[in-house]
């Protein structure tokens, strides 16, 4: 991990679920060396999260790969005395606790810098450190229906849905990774003598909206807010999914003009890349159920390698819309090593995504399983000086 970009930096994960500990995932992908802060009881709600297999939490041991684990009571004065101490030894503090518990458990920022001047403090919040719903609890789903995200998905006659997967969460985790990355360029493009830490105050309705760019635009020049429109875009055209004659569903995406002429050609129907009504992104929006009944059919018409030598033949964009399944067994992706494998104590190998992005002429070592609870304790409390005896009386307590 010593050649990886953010190999020296330090963070310590004291934060729950998967949101703002993806940050610090997404961190230790890169090098960073992080430490992940558990309550001793161990009871953090990702490790309930499906899929468990046979009492192992699978989500645990893979949103937390690539960290050490310690266990700490920071509620309790000598976890908290703990806590200040071991602070001193991190760039990085990633926490999403509700606006102000931090402080009443006497870990305000002004107490942290005091401790450790140059401390970048990530919070990870559903709505942000200030406003009427600062403390209001909140969870990925809460995030991406607030955010507008959620109404966007579904059938246009039908409910708003949410994906069977907590996007909101993760994708929270990049904005955060991005936000501590951005904190240490700017801490370390100081004299040392200057490098003073930053708190950053991160909304996850916040990061969520962040991925909708043009709708606040197009709603106050329009009107009109966007809608569901199924698989089927709306700002752009021809771009939906379609079903093969073997079952097979696949997106095929011909926006531009000239893939659209290929995708015409591939059709064997030339003529339609010269209609009126298709010769531009604007006239195929403005007739996008005709154009779209028409591929509809042809693809109906096709197998699946039927289609996919057509499309082949002309470079047309387009692919099989994968499982997970689909997904590990894809020659591409396979020679590309995009699944690696987590080497789990008791599990075995763990197939999971791998780090990205890639840095040429650099191989990323395969990151650890996530820690069980206090996996590290000697580790790291024994290099504050505690000893064996002070750590065995600190548990009897429930401190660590």
């Amino acid at each position: 991990m010593q050649n990886l970009p953010l190999a020296g930096v330090r963070i310590l994960d004291m934060a729950t679920v998967l949101a703002a500990p993806f940050s610090a995932t997404l961190c230790a992908d890169m090098g960073a060396d992080v430490v992940k802060l558990e309550l001793p009881d161990g009871n953090d709600t990702l490790r309930t999260l499906a899929p468990v297999h046979e009492e192992h939490a699978i989500f645990w041991k893979t949103a937390n790969r690539g960290k050490k684990g310690i266990s700490l009571d920071v509620r309790q004065a000598e976890g908290c005395k703990l806590f200040l101490e071991l602070i001193q030894g991190f760039d990085v503090l990633v926490e999403n606790f509700r606006t102000g518990t931090l402080d009443r458990w006497g870990l305000d920022i002004a107490t942290l810098h005091r401790h450790n001047p140059r401390l970048i403090v990530l919070r990870v919040t559903g709505y942000g450190q200030t406003g009427p719903l600062a403390r209001k609890p909140g969870f990925a789903r809460i995030f991406e229906a607030m955010s507008g995200f959620a109404h966007l998905i579904g059938e246009t006659d039908g409910p708003p849905q949410h994906m069977n997967y907590p996007l909101g969460d993760v994708m929270t985790g990049v904005f955060g990774a991005f936000a501590i990355t951005t904190a240490l360029i700017g801490r370390n493009s100081k004299p040392v003598e200057e490098q003073r830490g930053t708190e950053i105050d991160l909304s996850a309705t916040e990061a969520m909206l962040r991925l909708l760019d043009a709708l606040p635009a197009e709603y106050a020049l329009s009107g009109i807010p966007r809608n569901r429109a199924g698989s089927r875009a709306t700002y752009t055209a021809p771009s939906n999914v379609y079903k093969t004659s073997d079952g097979i569903w696949v997106t095929v995406v011909s926006s531009g003009n000239a893939i659209f002429k290929r995708l015409t050609s591939a059709m064997q129907m030339p003529e339609l890349a010269t209609d009126p009504r298709f010769s531009n992104n604007l006239q195929r929006m403005a007739n996008l159920e005709v154009l779209d009944g028409i591929i509809t059919d042809w693809c109906g018409a096709q197998t699946l390698q039927q289609l996919a030598e057509r499309l082949d033949s002309m470079d047309v964009p387009y692919t099989k819309v994968y499982s997970i399944a689909d997904v590990m067994e894809d020659a591409h992706l396979q020679e590309r090593q995009a699944i690696i494998e987590l080497q789990d104590p008791v599990l075995g190998p763990l197939p999971a995504p791998a780090p990205v992005p890639r840095f040429a002429g650099q191989k990323t070592p395969t990151p650890t399983v996530g820690p069980s609870t206090g996996q590290h304790n000697s580790e790291i409390f024994g290099k504050l000086g505690l000893t064996d005896g002070e750590m065995q009386s600190l548990k009897s307590r429930g401190v660590i």
